[in-house]
């Protein structure tokens, strides 16, 4: 592998230009063109509003994503509005939202980020437990079986099997393994991608294509669904999993500790890792995972869980930091402690799959991009999981990303100044 280009300092935040449009008439700016703040350093948040002069127009401005700070609707007088100005003695997000009758913006900030802290302390018997789940999983002997795939996708050269794990748990380990066939003994990295939340949309299942193309970038490639599920089914065997089994399945079991769903959705991961590290072809150093959203959680609990997991690129992460509202911050998807089950139970079942927890002390290169106007997998939530890791960390905060990816004006910017050193920092891990 080459090295990767080293930063000066934990954190690489990338610095860029102060507009942000989200269309062609109102255009968001902040004094500090990073959207990350000091303690104590003024922030100031401004709206061109171009045509819209004359127009009716709401203000929202929130802290820690939940906290309206302010909100106002009035007729825009000039074409240049201050939308926000204050400074912070403590670690938070900003957001401001701005509406008129045809359009939408926001930008997100945040300030002294690095000091951020989950909102729960870890259980003392947290190690305990993830021991003895992985001894019960190591006791298990691993049993494969492996089905031919018949997908144009697959090129001369290469092999790709629909697989399944047995696994602890209610579900098996279910996905695509793909590799180049004469490969030498320990010569290739393991690359492990891990899905979005969902069940039957195309971003939460597996496909061969999926694994081909890290495949042919000279890797064993795993491309694990998050549920067991079948892979290659009809429209309607995924439809009928959503509305039926898999229906909410983000909050079931949430109070308790051997109930909660997530619990089989890690060890998943496990054995997923465990099957790949038998490969003769693994070099014996390299496991990059890759997700985003539910996968960038994964990615995140897996480097946690197993530390010979080297590298994740986690986008937009869930699962982090459940317990942000004891802080008065919200919490990462699916925000279980904002839920209607007991808050009790709940404190005494979720802190062992939280990634909080479970990534404290990783050492695992991590490559994450965090959305500061995100609602889903808010900001503080993710800089307070990556917080706990001890390996190298390099951060891209988009002050314009909610959780999905930008669009419109933005989608080009996104793609120049995010989406391609992503892309190169792959490249050169796989290298």
């Amino acid at each position: 592998m080459k090295r990767i280009a080293a930063v000066s300092c934990a954190y690489l935040f990338l610095i860029f230009f102060s507009v942000i449009a989200l269309s062609q008439e109102i255009i968001l700016k902040q004094t500090n063109t990073s959207g990350i703040y000091k303690k104590g350093e003024k922030i100031t948040m401004m709206a061109d509003v171009g045509s819209h002069k004359g127009d009716s127009i709401s203000i929202r401005v929130l802290k820690n994503n939940n906290q309206v700070l302010q909100k106002k609707s009035f007729i825009i007088a000039s074409d240049n509005l201050t939308l926000f100005e204050d400074s912070f003695e403590e670690s938070c997000s900003i957001i401001a939202e701005v509406k008129s009758k045809s359009e939408t913006a926001s930008l997100g900030a945040i300030v002294d980020p690095e000091h951020l802290k989950p909102g729960a302390k870890i259980p003392g018997d947290f190690n305990a437990y993830w021991d003895m789940q992985k001894k019960s999983l190591k006791a298990l002997p691993l049993d494969v079986k492996t089905t031919p795939v018949d997908d144009p996708k697959i090129e001369a050269g290469y092999s790709c099997v629909n697989i399944e794990l047995n696994c602890i748990g209610p579900k098996p380990v279910r996905g695509y393994f793909a590799k180049p066939e004469k490969a030498a003994p320990k010569s290739l990295p393991i690359v492990l991608l891990v899905h979005a939340a969902g069940v039957k949309g195309s971003w939460c299942r597996s496909e061969p294509g999926n694994a081909m193309n890290y495949a042919k970038k000279g890797t064993l490639c795993f491309d694990l669904n998050a549920h067991g599920m079948l892979n290659g089914q009809p429209e309607s065997y995924y439809a009928d999993l959503e509305n039926g089994e898999l229906k909410g399945y983000w909050l079931k079991g949430v109070t308790s500790r051997d109930e909660v769903y997530f619990r089989g959705m890690y060890l998943r991961l496990l054995r997923t890792i465990e099957f790949l590290t038998r490969q003769p072809e693994w070099d014996g150093k390299r496991i990059l995972v890759i997700g985003e959203s539910q996968g960038g959680g994964q990615a995140l609990v897996a480097a946690g869980l197993d530390r010979r997991v080297s590298a994740v690129v986690a986008i937009v992460p869930a699962m982090c930091d459940w317990f942000g509202p004891l802080v008065s911050r919200k919490g990462g998807w699916p925000q279980p402690y904002e839920s209607d089950a007991s808050k009790e139970a709940m404190q005494k079942a979720l802190p062992y799959f939280d990634a909080a927890n479970i990534l404290k002390g990783s050492k695992a290169t991590i490559f994450v991009e965090i959305g500061l106007i995100d609602q889903t997998c808010p900001s503080t939530s993710v800089y307070s999981v990556v917080n706990q890791a001890k390996g190298k960390k390099i951060i891209y905060a988009v002050p314009y990303r909610p959780h999905h990816q930008p669009e419109g004006a933005l989608s080009k910017i996104w793609e120049d100044d995010f989406h391609k050193p992503r892309e190169q920092f792959i490249s050169d891990y796989l290298k």
